[in-house]
């Protein structure tokens, strides 16, 4: 499909769907079909069955991150970067402010906003036109109030939930509410962010009062029965609270109240170079509104009137994701999935996910991209996808303890933390052991169909100097990230080969993100209040949790004997501003990988900020034999010189807090301009 103008596949005047379904052609495609193959309007949207067909393409081109392309560009914060193989790739141009790039036809994109298939720029205006023509033409259905409800239900949420991801990385927009013919093309003004945030709740409300509270809630209905265990994806009740929660945070956030400030005409204007001083300076008002609606999700969580419960961290091996046989859910499952006949990843967790991209597409897009090339033991080309040492310092201590405070641009090491540089890996987040492959890690579990170059690396040496740290086919950090894909996809044990069935996706909102959310607008709240009750024991806004309890919570699911994880301590609950800093380094280290933390970064104002421009790796040597190994747990073993070395400066400034539009569309009309600084 080409989408080369927005106006072009958002207002393109003709409704024309393929024979045997009720599936859009793209606008610049449909001129090339059989007239034989385009099917009536009044076909379209009829009766329930055809009119959910029609819905069902709006579902399938939700962009799946981590198959767009093949490589992981959507990790474009401060939590990862690439080997040089992947220096063209937009995640390191983002780190050079190159952000034109995702437009340049010449640059290998691999990025989830505009890639070269189902990418989030390519599909939203054409995607947000077809929920318009659906409600516009909902009166053409025959059909009961129970089906007219859920089609509009769906239509409402899916019109707001494309609006808002657009607005997450290229700010306000205009909010389109209406399917304009081609030959009435309106000239609507851009929004604030704010502004656009209060549309996508009207329609997030609407489509909280027509859907079913949750899958289960799905089949019940004579609609949903027909489609029976295989509603799992389609809009309810609890994704529309929930993401009206996130909407009313995105907007009350630093970046979106600074923005709403300099606006002028509804054009904003440029920031200040610096974003310093003002990452704590909420809008209390959407503040209040995120914690009502995010608390109510909770509320019914904890109530069991949802199916939606937190996948439990339960291992009997937690370096090769081995769940405990006891466990009836599992962490792991919300991201991939091994023999589960190609099953969707997200357990019982995942909130909102598009369609995987189809049967073994994971083995040639995902699963060759976070470990070693050294001697080919991850097959492939040689590109790879590794952890700044910056997110390894964020992976706190089981006492709860956060290694480093960030004071005033510079991280100052927390005396309580315990943490021991001669142990670096020692008593450690149980998360940094599931998430991250370190010196020492049993890589490579099966030898047998190694070669003798290749079993010099079943176990990795990532110390400084060591086999795998070549920044060619190894890692300039001193880390491999295996929380999304296994470090079993290897040449040895081979868990990317078809018989394995392995599956990946992310999804784009989950259960752990609501506690997480709910907790940073109460620790807002209790900013401006300057009050610590209102995140120590307030419930004004969740019966069920404080929220300290929220972050707790998450605390409790990765708790065991094996691998303790303790409550939030006292040092770290004494004043609003401490609390909100341990709030957002739980969110990163929760969320770590997952597409979340260049948004976060940017809606803190803190992309522009120390020490989250600089990227580094962790320098060490090893002191244990390399045999000691093959009897310890790595995370015991002994090292020296233990210390950070950067990597790159990412040189941002105001205007990277937004991705440009394409000037293309900018000229289309005085009232579309382009992003500030570009």
């Amino acid at each position: 499909m080409k989408y080369y103008k927005m106006t072009k596949s958002l207002l393109c005047g003709s409704l024309l769907l393929l024979a045997g379904g009720a599936s859009f052609t793209a606008c610049t495609e449909w001129l090339d079909k059989d007239p034989e193959s385009i099917v009536a309007e009044d076909e379209a949207f009829k009766n329930y069955r055809n009119f959910q067909g029609y819905i069902e393409e709006i579902y399938n081109l939700i962009p799946d991150k981590e198959k767009v392309n093949y490589c992981s560009g959507w990790n474009i914060g401060d939590d990862a970067v690439h080997n040089p193989e992947g220096y063209a790739h937009i995640d390191h141009q983002v780190d050079l402010g190159n952000y034109r790039d995702i437009w340049d036809d010449k640059t290998p994109k691999q990025f989830w906003l505009n890639g070269d298939r189902y990418s989030l720029w390519n599909s939203s205006w054409y995607c947000i036109r077809k929920c318009n023509m659906g409600i516009e033409n909902i009166k053409s259905l025959v059909g009961t109030d129970e089906e007219r409800n859920l089609l509009l239900g769906q239509l409402y949420f899916l019109r707001a939930w494309w609006h808002f991801e657009l607005m997450c990385y290229f700010g306000g927009l205009p909010y389109i509410d209406k399917a304009f013919e081609a030959s009435n093309i309106p000239e609507l003004p851009r929004l604030s962010f704010q502004e656009c945030a209060d549309r996508c709740a009207e329609d997030f409300k609407m489509a909280y009062d027509l859907l079913p509270v949750d899958p289960l809630g799905w089949d019940e209905t004579l609609a949903g029965m027909q489609t029976i265990g295989k509603n799992d994806l389609r809009a309810n009740k609890f994704m529309a609270l929930c993401y009206l929660g996130k909407c009313y945070l995105w907007a009350a956030s630093p970046l979106m109240k600074e923005f709403e400030k300099a606006k002028n005409g509804g054009v904003v204007q440029v920031l200040g170079a610096s974003a310093n001083g003002k990452t704590y300076d909420y809008d209390i008002e959407y503040c209040k509104l995120a914690a009502k609606a995010l608390g109510q999700a909770l509320d019914m969580v904890k109530r069991g009137t949802v199916s939606y419960k937190l996948a439990e961290f339960k291992y009997s091996n937690i370096y090769d994701h081995e769940s405990d046989e006891k466990a009836e859910t599992c962490y792991s499952d919300i991201f991939y999935t091994i023999k589960k006949n190609w099953q969707v990843p997200g357990s019982t967790e995942a909130i909102f996910r598009g369609i995987c991209s189809g049967l073994n597409t994971a083995n040639w897009n995902h699963a060759k991209i976070f470990g070693p090339k050294v001697a080919g033991l991850v097959a492939h080309d040689k590109i790879i996808h590794h952890p700044t040492a910056n997110l390894i310092d964020q992976y706190g201590m089981a006492n709860g303890q956060p290694i480093y405070f960030v004071e005033n641009g510079v991280l100052v090491l927390n005396p309580e933390s315990g943490w021991d540089p001669e142990h670096p890996y020692k008593n450690r987040d149980p998360r940094f052991y599931h998430d991250i492959v370190f010196d020492g890690f049993h890589y490579v579990l099966s030898t047998d169909a190694l070669s003798s170059e290749q079993k010099k690396y079943e176990y990795c040496s990532l110390f400084t100097g060591g086999g795998m740290r070549d920044i060619a086919d190894g890692s300039s950090t001193g880390y491999f990230i295996q929380k999304l894909t296994p470090h079993q996809c290897n040449e040895g044990d081979k868990w990317y080969d078809y018989e394995w069935a392995f599956e990946s996706y992310l999804p784009y909102m989950r259960l752990a993100d609501i506690y997480l959310m709910y907790a940073e607008a109460m620790a807002a709240i209790a900013l401006a209040n300057n009050n610590v009750n209102d995140f120590k024991s307030s419930k004004d806004y969740c019966n069920s949790l404080t929220a300290v309890d929220a972050i707790n919570a998450l605390r409790d699911r990765v708790n065991s004997d094996d691998w303790p994880m303790e409550h939030i301590p006292a040092n770290l609950l004494t004043t609003p501003k401490r609390f909100m800093d341990e709030v957002r380094r739980e969110r990163t280290v929760e969320l770590a990988f997952e597409g979340f933390r260049w948004c976060d970064l940017q809606r803190w104002m803190l992309l522009t900020e120390p020490p989250y421009t600089v990227k580094y790796s962790h320098e060490f040597e090893r002191l244990e034999a390399d045999s000691w190994f093959k009897d310890h747990d790595p995370k015991d073993a002994r090292v020296g010189n233990f210390h950070r070395e950067e990597l790159i400066t990412r040189r941002l400034d105001s205007k990277h807090y937004w991705f440009p539009l394409p000037d293309k569309d900018i000229y289309l009309y005085e009232g579309f301009p382009q992003n500030p600084g570009w």
